[in-house]
């Protein structure tokens, strides 16, 4: 299920060491010069293995929209949008989230400009950092709720987590937000996910499966 992606090299360079990043850490775009290490391939996102995460698929019908990890009574939900080549999104992105969200306070994190606040779930609440990556046509929403919003010693793991991973945009032509597309590690480019029943987001669950 896991597999360790290796950057293509020309034919005649193919011996050449990788060119070094340019940046201490990501997230990386697939185009760019990055560490290699074992990361699960998504599709349109490469995720770092961290054995004490448990990743799941979000699907909307037969379309997976974004990734959900869990760790210590905490969430870290991503989502990965085509952006303009000339702007990013988070700006807007955060306008649009004080306009749905109340008493939200905006701060600098390690990744710029972010929002704290609390996020409503059912008929609760919970209390949540939306954080905003602007890269090379896309965009990556990073929301952390839970215990980790409030506790920097969870919210570490998901921090380092979020510095490897890897955005795969592709070269289709994507409407301004319109979602990256995902897919399960065994699943092929265009394949249809499996129906399955929807799953509680605090059990245990295998490695990658699904909420809906």
């Amino acid at each position: 299920m896991f597999r360790r992606r290796r950057r293509e090299q020309p034919e005649q360079a193919a011996e050449q060491e990788p060119a070094a990043p340019m940046r201490e850490s990501g997230p990386w775009d697939a185009d760019e010069p990055h560490p290699e290490s074992d990361r699960i391939d998504l599709g349109g996102l490469r995720l770092p293995h961290n054995p004490d995460f448990d990743v799941r698929l979000a699907s909307v019908g037969d379309q997976h929209v974004g990734v959900v990890v869990l760790y210590e009574e905490s969430s870290l939900q991503l989502q990965a949008l085509a952006a303009p080549r000339s702007s990013g999104l988070w700006d807007e992105v955060k306008t649009k989230i004080v306009a749905q969200a109340k008493d939200l306070e905006e701060r600098e994190g390690p990744f710029g400009s972010e929002l704290t606040g609390e996020m409503k779930v059912d008929d609760t609440s919970r209390p949540a950092r939306y954080l905003g990556i602007d890269g090379p046509r896309w965009f990556l929403l990073a929301v952390i709720s839970g215990k980790a919003a409030l506790d920097e010693t969870v919210a570490a793991a998901y921090l380092e987590f979020l510095k490897d991973i890897v955005v795969v945009r592709g070269d289709e032509p994507m409407a301004r937000e319109e979602p990256i597309p995902l897919r399960r590690p065994n699943e092929q480019a265009g394949e249809k996910p499996d129906e399955r029943p929807g799953l509680n987001p605090f059990r245990r669950g295998p490695e990658i499966s699904e909420i809906r």
